[in-house]
């Protein structure tokens, strides 16, 4: 079984894929160290920690640059948040879609909204995208993701409508699960999955269920997002004001790793996924 279709058969088994978003080397290679299955890139975390601002301002050749580092050191299958493509045409996005599979990486998210203007794109115009990805002959697991619930026009009642309508489009065109961004109530969780009758991402945030009601509601994904880059600078600045403000520093001695234990989080993979 090669990556992807191990990847693919994950969101699959009937137990929840419990999918964690690193942002650079380390982050991610602990996440494989400490037993997940597969492991996925925040662009938020990634693109931030290199000196942009989440969005596509960073360059393609940049970003691909890190994925390939984070890609080169894990054994798990890793998928990669595209943003939306790098690019507004098909051509331009199959052509991004196409490098990162390159690297070696089993899956990707892709989104229906431009960041710059919060606009989104047309569903027509998102069903050829992920089309395109599917027809350019590289398998490669495609969770397709809808910003309808924060960005389509209308009441919330208007907006799950437009979120299940791009659901089913994308479904339909192609794309291995949908990822229905800010769906977290647990009554449209169901009624989303049902509609559905295919794999859902949700994303970890306040006022989502639990774990075990996810699964009960059979939810195949549920992913951090920035949710763990978030918490680690929460720490940072907690830290900070203990030794600026209490000239005290023993929450940085509490549960850290040591020395040796941060250098293996450098070392490449030895054998690929088999």
């Amino acid at each position: 079984m090669d990556k992807v279709e191990h990847f693919r058969s994950l969101h699959h088994s009937g137990k929840i894929l419990i999918l964690p978003n690193a942002w650079d080397v380390p982050t991610a290679k602990l996440f494989q160290d400490e037993g997940f299955k597969a492991v996925a890139t925040t662009s938020a975390g990634m693109t931030v920690s290199l000196g942009y601002e989440d969005g596509e301002d960073i360059p393609r050749e940049q970003f691909l640059s890190a994925v390939k580092r984070i890609s080169n050191v894990l054994t798990v299958p890793l998928s990669v948040d595209l943003v939306a493509g790098f690019g507004r045409s098909e051509k331009e996005v199959v052509t991004t879609v196409k490098a990162v599979a390159n690297t070696g990486v089993a899956g990707i998210n892709i989104e229906d909204f431009e960041h710059a203007t919060k606009r989104l794109f047309s569903i027509e115009e998102q069903v050829q995208k992920i089309k395109g990805i599917k027809r350019m002959g590289i398998d490669i697991f495609v969770n397709a993701r809808t910003d309808a619930l924060r960005y389509a026009p209308g009441t919330e009642a208007d907006k799950f409508r437009e979120a299940l309508a791009r659901g089913e489009a994308y479904r339909d065109a192609g794309a291995d699960c949908i990822y229905p961004m800010g769906l977290i109530d647990k009554q449209q969780i169901a009624s989303y999955v049902d509609k559905l009758d295919f794999p859902i991402n949700v994303m970890l945030r306040k006022g989502l269920p639990s774990i075990r009601e996810l699964e009960e509601l059979h939810v195949a994904r549920l992913s951090f997002g920035p949710t763990a880059i978030y918490a680690v600078m929460g720490f940072l600045k907690r830290a900070s004001r203990q030794i600026l403000q209490e000239r005290r520093y023993d929450i940085l001695l509490e549960g850290g790793i040591d020395y040796e234990e941060l250098n293996s989080l450098a070392k490449r993979k030895s054998s690929p996924l088999s």
